[in-house]
């Protein structure tokens, strides 16, 4: 357990594991580290894991300025990050937002990823009325957070219900500069991404189906992993299939990709 600080920002992580290539896994817009409680031991056998928390998330920093909230700020995070564990490459992953933030994280600095664990997640859109009508749902969400607090919550999935936070207004700042999506950048990547790749969902998981038959189709070579009974926090709705599905394509992973 440690932090690392970044703009002013305070970073909350763990790294677990002595040895191995580096695993750096981060959660869905309000959850946080913890919900990868149920991946520590299996991963970190013969990997480092990295887990951490996003800003206005968990035991990282809620900074009271939008500004500090954003795709660039959340990818420049994942960088540091890297730095401070001594990790030139690692494998890259995340779920929902934290998968949306790894192909991002590629799109910027394709050298530094090894593979990449896309986790019940949407790859953006390339319609700008498509990308209109998620963002007016993210800032549905903040107000939300703004007028009802962490209460919130209890409605969500999984990976949300058991979150700690400590600041309704940092989940709030995260959905309107972290949740909102400004152009169809990651999505128009998707074919140039040349490591090892897996996408995974749950069966349950109704709105991220075909966005996952999408990335699975788009990204070359990438292999598709469907949990049976999951919903959008697969891993944690049935981890030991999670586990299996995602230590066979670790396991099967080549010498690390030197990406262009």
């Amino acid at each position: 357990m440690a932090t690392l600080t970044r703009d002013g920002v305070r970073l909350y992580y763990e790294v677990h594991g002595d040895s191995g290539p580096v695993i750096l896994l981060t959660h869905g817009y309000s959850a946080t580290s913890q919900m990868w409680r149920g991946q520590v031991e299996p991963l970190s056998r013969v990997h480092r894991l990295v887990t951490w928390d996003m800003r206005g998330h968990g035991r990282s920093d809620s900074p009271d300025d939008p500004a500090l909230y954003s795709e660039a700020a959340t990818v420049a995070d994942m960088a540091a990050l890297l730095d401070e564990v001594g990790a030139k490459t690692a494998i890259v992953g995340g779920l929902s937002l934290g998968g949306y933030m790894s192909l991002a994280f590629h799109r910027l600095h394709p050298e530094r990823v090894e593979a990449l664990l896309i986790i019940d997640t949407g790859p953006g859109y390339k319609s700008d009325e498509a990308r209109a009508g998620w963002n007016k749902n993210a800032i549905k969400t903040a107000e939300r957070y703004e007028t009802e607090g962490l209460a919130v919550l209890e409605a969500g999935s999984a990976e949300r219900r058991t979150a700690q936070h400590s600041s309704a207004k940092g989940l709030a700042l995260a959905a309107r500069g972290m949740l909102t999506q400004r152009d169809a950048g990651v999505i128009a990547s998707l074919p140039e991404i040349k490591v090892p790749s897996i996408v995974v969902v749950g069966s349950e998981d109704t709105p991220f189906l075909v966005a996952s038959d999408y990335m699975a189709a788009k990204i070359p070579g990438a292999r598709k992993a469907l949990i049976e009974g999951a919903g959008h926090a697969a891993n944690i709705d049935r981890p030991e299939a999670f586990n299996r599905a995602l230590l066979d394509f670790l396991d099967n992973l080549k010498a690390p990709s030197t990406a262009a």
